[in-house]
């Protein structure tokens, strides 16, 4: 008996079956046809040759049922090596992208860790500012949102913060004037040196001004932090701070009667918007002549915001008292002590005494009713018990009918009236630098 033959490639297996099953076999040299038995041959079965032929023809058919064997293990052996080549492709491209995710995340993490080096870690609670904004001009923090401000810009404007253009000097710092490129002005108020009280005041500062948009409040431009520092960029006001004219060099001269009640209008108007139409409400306990700034056509502008709280996220149990003494309401001060002086009570109280106590600038200058007025108006606000005094919306209906028409006002005065309005004043265009308080 012959060996067994080695298993053939599947195509060739193919084709050997093929021959196998369509061709004669060969045997000593003769061709033998294979046929199956049939019921329906009608002859006798073909007898054998001889005994010879007769025994080479069982060794002859035996092979084919082991050559099939053969091509399906071949077969089935391929179809494994294709399903291992395809999950082992699949697992490499797994494991490439992984490895491309990590490198990304990897390079985030580090350039974060990189801007977080930069930048204090304390102004990550400042969620309101964009802290990405690039400094690209001036003008472009005016469309919306105030823009985080390179260093470099505000250190040019200001000529490195140069002594010749500071403009006053606030409880934690200077306020500077700057010139930016293309003829724009700005304030910018420095703060550094306060420790926790500085960082919490230049945050409320950003958290209040960020969102609050008034004619009667001032503008947020932008700001900046570089190292230790931190800078506060507001429109420039011209005419500087109201206590500054009162108390300056021109001693409230510039201010007529009818300017000082538009002052006091536009600062009722201001707190009107912080206590009925923010929500929830903004109480600033910082409000004095030096918060109040005045622009060139002495329109007023509260500043500050430091010290502002939102209402009912404090109480007087627990509330630290910060601000000037004397501007705070007395249920605030655990001691109980005034917060307005007595000897000013009788003066106003008194109609006789009440023109003793008038700024002798515009003494004279104002109609006695209307100044009876007011001092009725100031007596209430300052009223110890709570409940006594009068709403911020009562006391700005009580000054409108009090300010002249042109100024804001519904008070008609004619140009023959001995109170007619202040036109022009020659201390409106003096240095600014003698008239701003930070």
């Amino acid at each position: 008996m012959r060996s067994m033959p080695p298993p053939l490639p599947l195509l060739g297996s193919s084709v050997f079956l093929l021959l196998l099953l369509c061709c004669p076999l060969v045997a000593n040299g003769r061709s033998i046809l294979l046929e199956a038995s049939s019921s329906s041959s009608p002859g006798p079965s073909p007898e054998p040759v001889n005994g010879s032929a007769a025994a080479v023809l069982p060794a002859v058919v035996a092979p084919p049922p082991v050559v099939v064997i053969v091509v399906e293990q071949h077969h089935h052996l391929r179809r494994e090596l294709i399903a291992a080549i395809v999950l082992s492709s699949v697992a490499a491209v797994t494991v490439l992208l992984a490895a491309l995710y990590a490198c990304i995340l990897w390079r985030r993490s580090r350039q974060a860790l990189d801007f977080k080096d930069t930048q204090s870690s304390d102004t990550a609670r400042i969620a309101f500012v964009p802290m990405l904004n690039s400094y690209n001009s001036f003008k472009s923090s005016k469309k919306g949102a105030p823009a985080m401000m390179d260093y470099t810009a505000l250190e040019a404007a200001t000529g490195k913060f140069s002594e010749s253009n500071v403009l006053g000097v606030g409880g934690f710092g200077c306020v500077y004037k700057a010139n930016f490129d293309g003829g724009d002005v700005a304030a910018v108020k420095r703060l550094g040196g306060g420790g926790q009280e500085c960082e919490k005041e230049f945050e409320n500062e950003l958290d209040f001004l960020g969102r609050i948009r008034h004619p009667n409040i001032v503008s947020l431009m932008g700001f900046c932090i570089h190292e230790e520092d931190r800078f506060i960029v507001y429109d420039l006001m011209e005419n500087g701070s109201l206590e500054a004219q009162l108390h300056g060099p021109s001693h409230g001269s510039a201010l007529s009667w009818y300017i000082r009640m538009k002052i006091a209008l536009d600062t009722a108007r201001g707190l009107e918007y912080l206590h009925e139409h923010c929500t929830p409400p903004i109480i600033h306990r910082d409000l004095k002549s030096s918060n109040i700034l005045l622009d060139s056509d002495f329109n007023a502008k509260i500043s500050d915001f430091g010290l502002a709280v939102i209402s009912g996220n404090h109480n007087k149990g627990n509330l630290k008292l910060s601000g000037t003494l004397g501007y705070v309401a007395p249920e605030y001060l655990l001691d109980g002590r005034p917060f307005f002086s007595p000897l000013a009570m009788p003066q106003l109280t008194d109609r006789s005494k009440l023109p003793n106590i008038i700024d002798p600038m515009i003494k004279n200058t104002m109609d006695l009713k209307h100044l009876y007025q007011v001092a009725a108006v100031a007596v209430l606000c300052v009223q110890p018990e709570p409940s006594y005094r009068p709403l911020i919306t009562d006391v700005l209906h009580s000054l409108i009918p009090l300010v002249p028409m042109e100024l804001g006002g519904t008070l008609r005065v004619g140009p023959e009236s001995p109170y007619a309005t202040q036109k022009q004043s020659p201390y409106a265009t003096q240095d600014i630098g003698s008239c701003w308080n930070g």
